[in-house]
């Protein structure tokens, strides 16, 4: 009989391999249905907060500090609010700032408290001069003040404001000063006992030398003690001309270095070759806010992102830190482009969430997409492809997940707690309903305001796993 010879040690290492997918497949489908018992997710309490402005898509801020809880947002005359209430309580106290949203969805609002109880707010900046409010008295939003300046330089052309916590606590507010293709990002600390920010580092974190700028998405504390940071340059305004996916890693947000472990040095400038994770040419199909970090199963780094692959349809890929090197996987298999361009904010077609591990050890990722909808892939540790999926994200929600407002295109946005919510608990959310983003550009027509409420759920493990695609907030 006439056939393809096989070696003996080829047959038993395919054998071996069948084995290990069957064992694989059967350990997610036994984890599916695990999830699927204990994930049942259902509103514990649906508490209202307030009327919202909803002629446009904008982020809003929720920041869980207990016994607190406070809300950021938008309302329904485009006034910058801040609300709190104690946990045990859904009563809001809330203050009305002297600031008001525009039609640019980068105005996004963003919160943080420090060490000792004061609040932080900034946000409605795009290359705009700084917008920064702190409270006299702590876990108290009713004394907040605008301050008129940080640190003093780099502040008149702010944009994509971020407050962060380095290891030891104290309050980091990361920033870009510029514009597209031409700013640098810039790190400021907060001492707690002086009120006092100071820069961080002295130079800046990136500087595009004036040809490109630097999208980053984190800093993420890793399970290793590091800081890890992943981004894209941008030659202009136009989201097509994102290339070149690159990551660095600190312990102290200061002393940078490649996945090898060599030291950036400061500013990192896009000519830096050994930060480089994929080198994805300008309209290769990636874009900022879609690259985003997470770890496996063994604490190692997984960089996640979309761009085009040899056929030209868009797929998500999973970069891994293996000794010291990236090994690319190509994780979805998907027939369909999604090709963009221009300025202006943009909805996401494609997104993803970052790799994480859940309870039984699997490995999990959240993804959204306009033929397959969201969801939930257990991913094989070894190929980093999906041997399971299912539902994750508002498909879980049912009713809630659906615009209620009489009113076209109105889109149901989400909004995660950036606080410190215990994960063995309820899970907090914002909902809202906003025409979706319009390139930053105005509306003749605008909708009613609507209502900000805040979901406290249960069960929302896989809820969050498929919001996790989300980015900032708002895009569905």
């Amino acid at each position: 009989m006439r056939g393809i010879s096989v070696d003996s040690g080829a047959k038993y290492a395919n054998r071996a391999e069948r084995l290990r997918i069957l064992g694989v497949t059967l350990v997610s489908v036994v984890a599916a249905m695990a999830y699927a018992a204990e994930d049942t997710v259902s509103a514990k309490r649906v508490i209202e907060i307030g009327e919202v402005w909803s002629g446009h898509s904008v982020g809003f801020c929720l920041y869980t500090a207990a016994p607190y809880q406070y809300v950021a947002y938008y309302d329904a005359n485009r006034a910058l609010t801040v609300a709190m209430r104690r946990l045990e309580s859904e009563e809001w106290s809330r203050i009305v700032l002297p600031e008001r949203v525009n039609w640019d969805s980068h105005h996004y609002v963003t919160l943080a408290v420090d060490q000792n109880g004061f609040v932080h707010v900034s946000g409605n900046m795009h290359s705009d001069p700084l917008v920064y409010f702190r409270s006299s008295e702590p876990f108290d939003v009713s004394t907040l003040e605008r301050m008129e300046s940080m640190v003093g330089p780099d502040e008149k052309k702010v944009t994509y404001p971020q407050f962060l916590t380095d290891s030891n606590g104290d309050l980091i507010f990361f920033y870009r000063d510029g514009k597209s293709g031409d700013g640098v990002q810039l790190l400021n600390r907060y001492n707690a006992n002086t009120n006092v920010w100071t820069r961080l580092i002295t130079e800046p974190l990136f500087d595009g030398l004036g040809r490109v700028s630097c999208y980053p998405e984190g800093p993420v504390l890793g399970p290793d003690g590091y800081f890890h940071l992943v981004w894209v340059w941008r030659v202009h305004g136009g989201c097509e001309t994102n290339h070149h996916l690159s990551y660095a890693k600190s312990k102290d947000m200061v002393h940078w270095e490649s996945s090898a472990g060599v030291p950036a040095g400061l500013p990192i400038t896009p000519e830096n070759k050994a930060v480089i994770v994929d080198p994805v040419p300008v309209e290769g199909g990636m874009i900022n806010e879609s690259t985003v970090v997470g770890f496996d199963g063994s604490g190692r780094v997984i960089v996640s992102y979309h761009k085009f692959d040899a056929s030209g349809f868009t797929q998500i890929y999973n970069a891994r830190n293996e000794n010291g090197t990236w090994a690319i996987y190509q994780t979805s298999n998907w027939d369909y482009r999604w090709y963009f361009s221009g300025g202006g904010t943009i909805e996401n077609e494609i997104d993803l969430g970052p790799v994480t591990v859940g309870a039984d050890g699997q490995l999990l990722q959240g993804y959204k997409h306009p033929r397959h909808g969201q969801g939930v892939w257990v991913l094989d540790e070894a190929t980093l492809k999906p041997v399971t999926t299912f539902l994750g994200g508002t498909q879980l929600l049912g009713v809630s997940a659906v615009p209620q407002t009489k009113f076209s295109g109105m889109a149901v946005r989400w909004k995660a707690d950036t606080g410190a919510t215990p994960p063995e608990g309820p899970q907090f959310f914002l909902r809202w309903e906003a025409q979706p983003v319009n390139r930053d550009r105005e509306r003749k027509t605008i909708p009613p305001p609507t209502s900000l409420k805040l979901y406290e759920l249960n069960g929302a493990g896989l809820f969050d796993l498929g919001m996790s695609c989300i980015h900032d907030g708002y895009f569905e």
